[in-house]
């Protein structure tokens, strides 16, 4: 399906018979969130890798709302898995080292016990007699098979969009099973917006005449008009307007011809009449309705008050992913959720993933390489193993980071160390790829945060189990509570923020001190090249820009910096001045002599 046109994220996906499956049936009744029990229940699911002599290595994948247990190729002859970019020997989720646990949801229609299942009752199939369920109820069921398992602990739960909203209620409502929560493209609730496309699509499957009161299994071919809108509709909210008009501009007017009832004008329409026809042959009408009501219930608090109280429940690390062009599950989602996490102390780390893939991003291939490696990286911290990083992504101090000015060893690392506590807790802003903070956890710190904007800047903070939140420093840091942190670091970002005034404020607000190192712009050989050469400064050490791709927007002096403290009222402890280029210490005229200050500041 490579080359096809018809190519999506559904194009592994099929009815075929799951070969690898299992089950377990549970004679004891199940009380559901809403009301009602189910007297019984079995649970399909899949399992990949070998469990631990410790039983510690197992790791939860969860489905979104139409996937099912088949994560992934269980052998080469094997029908390919939801996630096999992913899961597998070897890739993001390893199952050399994790034993891997995917079953079908409550509510399903792929062998867990849902609508189509036979209702003890009756000896018919439920339909739509089958009780409205919660994504609580979906986790209830998964922890009586884990449990069945002989599992007490989950290394991590892992999920994207439904399967995110399961991985959030393991984490709050099991603190102490769950030691690690992935949670990928989802949210704490849906938007208005998204529960508007499950309303129109959950009518077009009940007010199709083949509906039939949800009673249709042995009278014919049941809602397939209805099932078919409903899902091309959501396969709309799944992608972007990049990726559509990427996949059909080129082709508007020239759709491929398919045998369909459904408009093939356009060959966006085409495209989608064949995804509504692929998902009528392999799911069932009411376990749709089901699920994406359950889906659309779902929700873990409307303000950031009620989603920190919730959040706080847990006692796991965190790993939350967003995409920038999915408007389904937006990345403002994320972000609440990690706002919440980091209020409640809870340990994150986030990274907005630049995607052109919409939603279903987190099932292509095109940002994997960030996705993956995020994932890698949070699960071989958990494991207490190094995670396979790439040559690329090593530690550095050198000038390879992107906030770094410096050829060589950080020379302000070493007297920013000299001033933090030892113990001290310690927030890195631009923290690049966590030289910084990998020297600090090196000491035994136990409270170390970086935040930082570049992607492959938090991977590979990631990838050596640091803990970093992409932010825009620009929008300040209100994710962090007031004095949250003994310190507060900017190390060479000065002078490249547009507004200084407000971030410097926002550190002075969340740490009992700052340390800021910069760049001074009076430094004699800057004035030298400006007053003789009339040039924009450009010199060896801190200043290797040209005019035209400089990151700096701002040119501070070191006697600026001083008179900025003393009209904002902010107390300056220390002051140290550096020569970068002969690496000495400066103590004579450092407003001409150096080129580098650090300052540590308070209010």
């Amino acid at each position: 399906m490579r080359d096809s046109p018809f190519e999506s994220s559904d194009s592994v996906r099929s009815a075929a018979p799951l070969r690898y499956a299992q089950h377990a049936t549970f004679a004891q009744p199940l009380p559901l969130e809403l009301g009602g029990t189910l007297p019984s229940f079995t649970v399909t699911y899949e399992t990949y890798g070998e469990l631990s002599a410790r039983r510690d290595n197992a790791v939860l994948v969860c489905h979104a709302i139409s996937g099912d247990s088949h994560v992934a190729r269980h052998s080469e002859d094997d029908d390919p898995g939801w996630w096999d970019l992913l899961v597998g020997p070897g890739k993001s989720l390893d199952t050399n080292r994790h034993f891997v646990i995917c079953s079908n949801i409550l509510g399903g229609c792929r062998g867990t016990t849902g609508p189509n299942s036979t209702n003890p009752h009756s000896g018919q199939p439920y339909g739509a007699d089958f009780p409205a369920i919660t994504v609580g109820d979906m986790v209830e069921v998964q922890r009586r098979l884990i449990d069945h398992l002989g599992i007490s602990t989950l290394r991590a739960v892992i999920g994207g969009s439904l399967g995110g909203h399961q991985a959030l209620t393991w984490a709050v409502r099991y603190p102490d099973r769950v030691r690690g929560c992935v949670a990928v493209a989802t949210s704490a609730r849906l938007t208005s917006q998204a529960l508007a496309f499950d309303v129109v699509g959950r009518n077009a499957i009940l007010h199709d005449r083949g509906y039939r009161g949800g009673q249709y299994y042995d009278r014919g071919e049941g809602p397939v008009v209805g099932l078919a809108l409903a899902r091309m509709l959501a396969h709309i909210t799944y992608l972007s307007r990049e990726a559509m008009t990427a996949k059909f501009d080129p082709s508007r007017l020239r759709p491929k011809d398919i045998p369909t009832a459904f408009e093939k004008k356009f060959s966006v329409g085409s495209y989608l009449a064949y995804q509504g026809h692929k998902f009528v042959e392999r799911f069932d009408a009411n376990s749709y309705v089901t699920l994406s009501m359950a889906m659309d219930l779902f929700d873990l608090g409307d303000t950031q008050a009620q989603l920190q109280t919730v959040l706080g429940r847990s006692q796991c690390q965190w790993l939350v992913i967003s995409f920038s062009s999915d408007w389904l599950f937006p990345p403002e989602q994320s972000r609440q959720i990690v706002a919440a996490l980091i209020a409640a102390n809870r340990p994150v780390t986030y990274c907005n993933v630049q995607a052109s893939g919409g939603h279903d991003a987190f099932l292509l291939e095109e940002k994997l390489s960030i996705y993956g490696g995020l994932i890698r990286g949070f699960l071989a911290h958990i494991d207490g193993q190094p995670a396979t990083v790439r040559p690329q992504a090593a530690l550095t101090t050198s000038a390879d980071e992107p906030t770094n000015i410096f050829h060589g060893h950080r020379l302000d690392y070493d007297m920013i160390l000299q001033l933090i506590a030892p113990g001290a807790s310690v927030l890195d802003l631009g923290c690049g790829s966590g030289g910084l903070l990998a020297r600090l956890r090196e000491r035994g710190h136990s409270r170390l945060v970086g935040v930082e904007l570049d992607e492959h800047a938090v991977l590979a903070c990631a990838e050596h189990g640091l803990e970093v939140v992409q932010t825009d420093l620009e929008k300040g840091l209100s994710p962090f509570t007031d004095g949250q942190f003994d310190v507060v670091v900017l190390s060479q970002t000065l002078q490249s923020i547009v507004d200084t005034e407000g971030i410097i404020d926002e550190m002075l607000r969340v740490g009992r001190s700052c340390i800021v190192s910069f760049p001074n712009f009076a430094y004699y050989k800057i004035r030298t090249m400006l007053f003789e050469q009339g040039r924009s400064p450009k010199a060896e050490g801190v200043y290797p820009f040209e005019w035209f791709n400089t990151p700096n927007r701002r040119f501070p002096s070191i006697a600026d910096v001083e008179d900025f403290c003393a009209r904002k009222d902010i107390r300056t402890h220390r002051k140290l001045y550096l020569d970068s280029e002969t690496r000495r210490w400066i103590t004579d005229d450092p407003n001409r002599n150096a080129d580098v200050a650090i300052f540590v500041l308070s209010r």
